[in-house]
């Protein structure tokens, strides 16, 4: 099986949020999609090991916000290569509160969004999530998986979905 295929798939970068107590946390994430409209319904899929899967599960919601092509590069790396457990993420990333949930300001919108189903695989949650509030920032252009590889030069997390070990 040639796993290089799953690369062709179109995918955008995203970094997926929540709440710690009080305090912000999130991860960078590429596996997220709109699944119904009426009512609007997304689906995030988040590693068991990282932080934020448990707080989304402690606190029964999550953001999504959309990076742009023009985004910081830093910003997934923030959020992607490190723990939220021991990292206060949003200490170094502007962040503003959107229907109540962080959310990236360096991106071009969000999507807040309330769990209201799951499903466990052998290491992602699944999160299903209706939409409570959306916005747009400005008119940029979303940041898509292989604008990622392709001009950053970015390489996936060991937690990612799409992570296929160097050969």
């Amino acid at each position: 099986m040639n796993k290089n295929v799953f690369h062709k798939l179109s995918y955008g970068v995203y970094v997926v949020s929540t709440w710690d107590n009080g305090r912000p946390t999130g991860c960078t994430a590429n596996s997220a999609m709109q699944i119904t409209s009426a009512p609007a319904t997304v689906a995030v899929s988040i590693n068991h090991d990282n932080y934020t899967n448990k707080c989304i599960k402690d606190t029964g919601r999550f953001a999504i916000s959309i990076l742009a092509e023009d985004s910081l590069p830093s910003i997934i790396g923030t959020f992607g290569f490190r723990s939220g457990k021991d990292t206060d993420k949003f200490s170094e990333v502007e962040y503003r509160v959107e229907d109540h949930m962080p959310v990236v300001a360096d991106s071009c919108g969000c999507i807040v969004c309330e769990v209201i189903d799951s499903m466990e695989t052998a290491t992602h949650t699944v999160f299903l999530g209706e939409v409570k509030g959306a916005e747009v920032f400005g008119d940029r252009e979303a940041m898509t998986y292989s604008y990622y590889h392709k001009v950053i030069k970015g390489k996936s997390p060991k937690n990612a979905p799409t992570y296929l070990p160097e050969e």
